[in-house]
């Protein structure tokens, strides 16, 4: 094997490339990771919430049982690798829309997998704040990550390892060879692209079914000081500060841009209307492209005609606790051959690649 300048080049410093560099470098593996600070990034924008019970039909969050505790040691791992706080716990209410549904999600309750992320005592009354007349589901073990401070610190801790530069990414510039990477005077033993949405522009990936969708997020002041629970119905509402919270999201296909629309916000805020029952005040939007797949699974693997080309990417909705999980299994898959889960590698898309 040929002797490379690094053992990885890292396409991305968002959640999936910040995740899988960080991993990488506690194997003792020689890292950099390529960013743009002036590139838009759904990382950016995202609210980080992780929600084990999700979707009307109060279903658990898929691999849920394995993905919080993992996702959870490793950013308090890192809350005190980086100096900082990341991870905001904060139970989930979920309003009743009628007695139907009240019904029916108690009848849920009583599955022992769902029961385990459920307040035990179901007597959350935040009537005063949202419209709850038939009441509500706390549902707990969740909360959000500070996404924006995360790849700050990141960049910081990666830029302090040498494993960091800034620099727009040009597929021009990258040479792959039988056996090493190259890229502006460096060699590589492998590349990995995690570049999000920017990855259906990817050729050695662009055969993969990214189904990428928008969604936009408001920031809103209160006048009053905000409970300490995200409420969840038809959007979120999350708390950031003691009086402004993060309401969000919609969903568009058309156009797939960065810039945040007068009739998102009307849609959200309508939404908004209907649900809060304290005055407010929408202060900013923000927009973002989700790197989302077909099957809502995300792609990790190797390229079936390239040893050393791969992808972490696909993290969809979900990143913040998808992207520590499978950071670490694609690292070990790398370094020691270790199998990816199949609902997750691209193997299974292979078949798009060969037609």
């Amino acid at each position: 094997m040929a002797v490379t300048d690094y053992d990885y080049l890292i396409v991305g410093q968002g959640l999936a490339g910040t995740s899988l560099a960080l991993h990488l470098l506690e194997m003792g593996k020689k890292v950099l990771v390529v960013g743009d600070a002036s590139m838009p990034s759904s990382s950016k924008v995202a609210a980080g919430i992780f929600n084990p019970l999700t979707g009307k039909k109060l279903v658990k969050t898929w691999l849920a049982d394995d993905l919080f505790p993992y996702a959870d040691q490793f950013y308090k791992d890192l809350e005190a690798k980086f100096s900082c706080k990341l991870v905001y716990s904060m139970p989930i209410f979920r309003p009743f829309r009628s007695i139907e549904e009240q019904n029916t999600y108690l009848a849920q309750t009583a599955d022992p997998a769902i029961s385990q992320y459920i307040a035990a005592d179901g007597r959350t009354d935040l009537s005063h704040y949202v419209e709850s007349r038939f009441g509500g589901l706390e549902v707990i073990r969740a909360g959000w990550v500070d996404l924006p401070v995360f790849l700050e610190k990141g960049r910081d801790y990666l830029t302090e390892a040498d494993s960091y530069i800034e620099k727009s990414f040009d597929m021009d510039d990258l040479s792959v060879g039988p056996e090493c990477i190259s890229w502006h005077d460096l060699s590589f033993g492998k590349v990995v692209f995690c570049q999000g949405f920017f990855g259906v522009n990817n050729h050695f990936f662009s055969w993969l079914p990214f189904t990428p969708v928008k969604g936009q997020i408001l920031e809103v002041a209160t006048e009053e000081v905000l409970p300490e629970y995200i409420v969840n119905q038809g959007i979120f509402m999350l708390p950031a500060s003691r009086k402004v919270m993060r309401v969000g999201a919609t969903y568009s296909w058309d156009p797939l841009n960065w810039e945040p629309t007068i009739q998102a916000t009307e849609e959200l805020n309508e939404k908004l209307q209907a649900l809060l029952r304290i005055p407010y005040q929408i202060t900013s939007a923000a927009a973002g492209v989700r790197p989302s797949v077909k099957d809502r699974r995300p792609l990790l693997g190797i390229h079936p005609d390239h040893a050393n080309v791969c992808i972490f990417n696909g993290l969809g909705t979900k990143g913040v606790t998808l992207a520590p999980f499978f950071a670490r299994q694609l690292a070990e898959h790398l370094e020691n051959g270790k199998d990816l889960n199949p609902f997750v590698n691209i193997q299974r898309y292979f078949s798009l690649y060969f037609r």
